[in-house]
């Protein structure tokens, strides 16, 4: 079953442990993800359900597609990675 793993960065400024669900879409697997810690969608999705700007998503190592809807198909073993981008100069 598709997995979700956050970045140690994200992870210092709330509980988000790996995890595992049943999904086939990001969209899915958020929704069961954040069923069980909503403290963590605040982190990832502006109001309008969309990935923040400052938040990367990796699934199988590549950048999610539908940064909006979240439609990317996920396979039974598929790998999503969510990372904090970080910025400066």
């Amino acid at each position: 079953m598709p997995t979700l793993s956050f970045t140690a960065n994200l992870t210092r400024h709330t509980r988000c442990p790996d995890a595992a669900f049943e999904a086939a879409t990001v969209a899915q697997l958020f929704e069961h993800y954040f069923s069980r810690w909503p403290e963590v969608r605040s982190y990832v999705l502006d109001d309008q359900g969309a990935v923040r700007n400052h938040v990367i998503v990796l699934v199988d190592g590549r950048s999610l597609h539908d940064r909006r809807r979240l439609s990317d198909a996920l396979g039974s073993e598929s790998e999503v990675f969510v990372i904090q981008a970080l910025s400066g100069g």
